[in-house]
């Protein structure tokens, strides 16, 4: 493949996957018609991967605990591990573990599932039935990881805090309730126009959008799909791949935009 076709392809993709998540908007007012699909939908991107979401965010806070208050023991600052764990978890870790483990397992399934309708005509069938496939598969499965991502990043931030409050209780000496006043005290000041701490409302804002990203991303995969039992693994692959490199683009744009610009 030259870059030139390479590029074209690549063009070709994007340009579906924005028409798609217009396509949703545009479905959206037949959400309370398709409410049975979204809870569905809800519960697989939710209550599957919580687990999931729990251990990782708990070990996380662990590390962060341990690596930062190594260095902050240094120059006699370990009390101020709380600040840097909440912090940390809330603007960045929160978000991006629960984007990622959303990618890896929920869109993969998104991708393989769509995929193996498109590859067994059933795409097709529903056309022919005269289906909006759109509203029917593709809009519930958007709404539905939109609302999931910002509510897993709220249990994988206080997991994280929990995980780095034992750290820094048992390995850097740090007595609990400085760990979490001061924890609590770094997340309390509400923003201006809204009843939330700027990094609170910031990691949930990411995190809806990631959710979002993820679920296009992965249906878009499954839809193109084509090729029989290879085409599956590819159109799954390629989800997978391409919604991690979209959450660490989008990451560093929306982080920008938020304790920058």
């Amino acid at each position: 493949m030259t870059f030139l076709s390479g590029l074209l392809a690549f063009a070709d993709q994007v340009g579906y996957q924005v028409r798609l998540f217009f396509l949703v908007l545009h479905r959206l007012p037949h959400l309370l018609k398709r409410r049975a699909q979204l809870a569905s939908q809800l519960y697989g991107a939710g209550n599957k991967v919580l687990h999931v979401v729990v251990l990782v965010s708990f070990v996380m806070g662990m590390v962060i605990s341990l690596q930062t208050g190594l260095v902050l023991a240094e120059y006699g600052q370990q009390d101020q591990i709380g600040i840097v764990v909440a912090i940390t978890m809330a603007r960045e870790m929160g978000p991006f573990i629960t984007a990622v483990i959303l990618a890896a397992t929920v869109g993969s399934a998104l991708a393989a599932e769509l995929g193996t309708m498109a590859v067994s005509d059933e795409l097709a069938a529903l056309e022919v039935l005269s289906v909006d496939r759109t509203s029917y598969l593709t809009m519930p499965r958007v709404v539905a990881m939109t609302i999931m991502a910002p509510i897993l990043t709220i249990f994988a931030d206080a997991i994280g805090v929990i995980g780095g409050g034992f750290v820094a209780r048992s390995q850097l000496g740090v007595g609990r309730v400085l760990y979490y006043d001061s924890a609590i005290e770094a997340l309390q000041a509400p923003a201006a126009l809204i009843a939330l701490p700027k990094d609170v409302y910031g990691g949930l804002f990411k995190a809806a959008i990631f959710g979002c990203i993820i679920a296009v991303i992965s249906c878009s995969s499954g839809l193109r799909a084509r090729g029989g039992a290879l085409g599956v693994g590819n159109a799954t692959r390629s989800a997978v791949r391409d919604s991690i490199i979209a959450i660490i683009i989008t990451n560093y744009f929306l982080s920008w935009l938020f304790y920058q610009a």
